[in-house]
């Protein structure tokens, strides 16, 4: 049996990337995971690699909260309430100050902060007594890389959550905490980057990390396990860095 037999999870953005292998890696401990996402290609993709007894895709955009109660319409029909919420999908836009829109702001707000923040509000009616909740942050909210204010201010805000959502809901004993990962090789960064471009930034990546290399989504999706088991169960409010060293040493 995995730590998790019995357990019910969400995982947002579940449908590539560090969101898909955690789904996957949830489901290996025992948990039937929904997931959720905008593309339902990929999520179809997902439930068949996983096994649709472990897995239900939910279509939807976390930033449009009528795709969320869909969302969690769905797992409480299920009638298990929810143990596991890991709060991952993000969206990025690469512009610096002086160049960021209008449309970029509530693009990555919309997404990263206001998507997040109601992800797991409407979340708290399901939420079983001693459940996880794990907010998906970014070594780039330490940083100060040109182009990435927006994205690094709106996984600040990410961070600052954990903590003050930490505090507000362990008085139920669900336990809410933050990852950070660092230089992650998934298709995200070919999305924002393009293709042509993708190997150079990948190359690049890989020398920041101390250990020489960029992370696998495998390897966040460990922490990822390990936040949402009882292994963890004296661990409250912490943001847990997935970074290879990035931000450490």
């Amino acid at each position: 049996m995995g730590q998790l037999e019995g357990k019910t999870a969400v995982v947002t953005g579940g449908g590539t990337g560090i969101g898909l292998a955690a789904a996957v890696r949830l489901a290996a401990e025992g948990a039937h995971v929904f997931i959720t996402g905008r593309r339902e290609a990929e999520l179809d993709a997902a439930v068949a690699a996983i096994g649709p007894a472990r897995a239900t895709a939910v279509p939807g955009d976390i930033a449009n909260p009528a795709d969320l109660d869909r969302l969690y319409d769905a797992v409480r029909a299920r009638g298990r309430g929810l143990d596991v919420v890991f709060a991952n999908a993000a969206t990025a836009s690469l512009a610096a100050l002086g160049q960021i829109t209008e449309e970029d702001y509530d693009l990555v707000f919309g997404v990263n902060v206001r998507g997040t923040l109601f992800t797991v509000q409407k979340a708290l009616p399901l939420l079983n007594r001693g459940a996880s909740v794990i907010l998906n942050a970014s070594t780039a909210a330490d940083k100060g890389t040109e182009a990435f204010s927006l994205y690094a201010a709106s996984k600040a805000a990410v961070r600052s959550f954990a903590r003050t959502w930490a505090n507000t809901l362990k008085d139920r004993d669900i336990r809410v905490n933050a990852i950070s990962p660092g230089p992650i090789d998934t298709p995200g960064i070919t999305a924002l980057f393009g293709e042509e471009n993708a190997t150079d930034v990948k190359a690049h990546l890989a020398t920041t990390a101390t250990i020489g290399r960029m992370g696998r989504p495998e390897e966040v999706a460990a922490a990822v396990a390990f936040l949402a088991s009882a292994d963890s169960s004296f661990v409250l409010g912490a943001n847990l860095y997935v970074d290879g060293g990035e931000n450490q040493i």
